[in-house]
């Protein structure tokens, strides 16, 4: 090979090489910009739940609307049928509770014959706690979902500040149930500032459901009990931070305000507000028809996009 050539060669080679160089740069400065945009939200995204592992989608379908009286309602073929669109929408997480009469009962025929893999369960334990230990309660719920596991198990409707030593039998039988992998996660449902208060660097809970929405509808107050006056936003928004960055996971409630924002403005508020604070990992909805389904998963998917 002659020298000329050589040298027409090694020219080619390095412009190839400045050239290369220059697309990698524009290229990485892409990804840069591509990551620093906000991603746009989807209802059926999967997404991890904090330090437990567990994924969801973004979006539950919750049975629990005035005590589930308006899912128990429809009935089982209409109840069956919203559950099906919802899985066939890709709605793949599922909430019930034991103070649900029927609920339970209900959400396990409408999910039979789906693959167990496929969808996530939530059920969550009655505080104070009644009847049976928690050995033989956790056996019912999974006997009245038809499942041999729940993915999540929540102490629920947490009010007083001394929940932790008033439960610590509840504690013991779900740490229990989760090292023998019938539940796969414990955590708890709040209701008040004064439970709320308590959560931030607590260890023991895997995850936390706390109410989030706009303007404090249904949300927590000073009291224990559930009141009719406006939830502190910037307090709870401040205890959900706490929690979030050590690692729970949060799953929002009362989005809609327990049913009150009946306005397409103020749904979208809620969602906005709950989906955009960087602090809400899923979100869960009682519906009653498939339409509804269908509204949450566009206004998740457009309140999300900007």
């Amino acid at each position: 090979m002659s020298n000329s050539t050589m040298g027409h060669d090694s020219g080619k080679t390095r412009r190839d090489f400045l050239k290369a160089g220059v697309a990698a740069t524009a290229l990485a400065g892409v990804g840069e910009s591509a990551t620093a945009a906000p991603m746009k939200k989807s209802a059926t995204d999967w997404v991890t739940l904090g330090k437990s592992n567990v994924k969801v989608t973004r979006l539950a379908l919750g049975t629990g609307t005035h005590g589930g009286r308006a899912q128990r309602e429809l009935g089982q073929e209409q109840f069956t049928k919203l559950v099906r669109h919802a899985y066939d929408s890709g709605v793949r997480f599922f909430e019930t509770a034991e103070s649900y009469p029927g609920m339970p009962e209900m959400l396990g025929i409408a999910l039979q014959g789906l693959p167990r893999d496929s969808y996530r369960l939530m059920h969550k334990y009655s505080t104070p706690a009644h009847g049976d230990p928690p050995p033989e309660k956790i056996d019912m719920f999974r006997k009245q979902l038809r499942t041999d596991y729940i993915d999540i198990l929540l102490l629920h409707c947490l009010r007083p500040p001394t929940w932790e030593k008033d439960f610590a039998p509840l504690k013991e039988g779900l740490s229990e149930a989760k090292d023998k992998k019938i539940i796969l996660s414990h955590g708890a449902s709040i209701h008040g500032l004064p439970a709320l208060r308590t959560i931030p660097g607590n260890e023991w809970l895997d995850l936390a459901m706390i109410r989030m929405n706009h303007n404090g509808t249904r949300m927590d107050t000073p009291s224990q009990q559930d009141q009719d006056e406006p939830g502190r936003v910037d307090e709870v928004v401040e205890h959900t931070k706490k929690v979030h960055r050590q690692g729970m996971g949060v799953i929002s409630m009362k989005l809609c305000g327990e049913g009150r924002f009946t306005t397409a403005e103020d749904r979208d508020k809620a969602m906005r507000f709950a989906m955009n604070s960087g602090v809400v990992d899923s979100v869960t909805i009682g519906f009653t028809a498939p339409w509804q389904v269908d509204e949450a998963i566009e206004r998740i998917a457009r309140v999300t996009s900007a």
